[in-house]
């Protein structure tokens, strides 16, 4: 068993989610960033990848007070669990996103030095041999009573998520303006399929802001 997963993620109308310097680029509006702080505080772990973490240092909290509150009317933390998918343990120990409610998936070759210098900032799970093996995560996360997980990017792992049949939703905003670079991460990286494409189905169209929200429903192959 695993949690319900939802890639939520604002891109580029040419599909980037960032430049190719790879830092973070404020593509959302305003109403969309407020939408994403829902979906943030309606999920029970929220997920990046390392490169979210060097690129972005998110908090991966939420910010409205309103919202803590909201959580904690129904009996659950302030913040969802932040969860984050490191293979080498190499999340900077200063990151804002460590500290209690945040766990770092590593894999068992992550050095031994690393492993102890975040473990005294946040929890460690150990999950796979060379890489972070994301169905043993997303198993160990639902034994732990994650039933919503939030992916947060970035392309790579998504990338993963999605090529390993583990995501359920897709949910996207499109801004309006062009990054361009041939080395600028899109919405999903990685190696990419030669064939049989992972298939979409349209649930919603949006117009917020100035861009437009997508909602789509990963279709199962047969």
């Amino acid at each position: 068993m695993r949690p319900y997963v939802l890639i939520n993620s604002a891109m580029s109308a040419d599909g980037k989610i960032s430049s190719f310097l790879r830092r973070q680029v404020r593509i959302s509006g305003s109403e969309d960033l407020l939408r994403v702080e829902r979906l943030r505080a309606e999920s029970d772990a929220v997920m990046v990848g390392l490169g979210t973490v060097i690129a972005d240092d998110p908090t991966l909290r939420v910010k409205s007070e309103a919202l803590r509150s909201w959580r904690l009317e129904r009996g659950v933390p302030e913040n969802p669990l932040r969860i984050v998918a490191d293979s080498r343990a190499r999340t900077p120990p200063e990151a804002r996103v460590l500290g209690p409610g945040c766990i770092v998936a590593v894999s068992r070759y992550a050095p031994e030095d690393r492993l102890k210098e975040l473990s005294e900032r946040c929890e460690i799970a150990i999950c796979g041999e060379d890489r972070v093996d994301l169905r043993e995560l997303l198993e160990m996360l639902y034994r732990r009573g994650v039933r919503r997980l939030m992916v947060e990017g970035g392309g790579t792992l998504n990338w993963s998520l999605i090529e390993q049949g583990l995501v359920d939703e897709i949910c996207v905003f499109v801004g309006p303006m062009v990054i361009g670079g041939q080395d600028a991460p899109t919405l999903v990286d990685g190696r990419g399929f030669p064939e049989n494409f992972q298939r979409l189905e349209l649930e919603s169209a949006e117009r917020i802001d100035d861009g437009l929200l997508l909602k789509w429903r990963v279709v199962r192959s047969a």
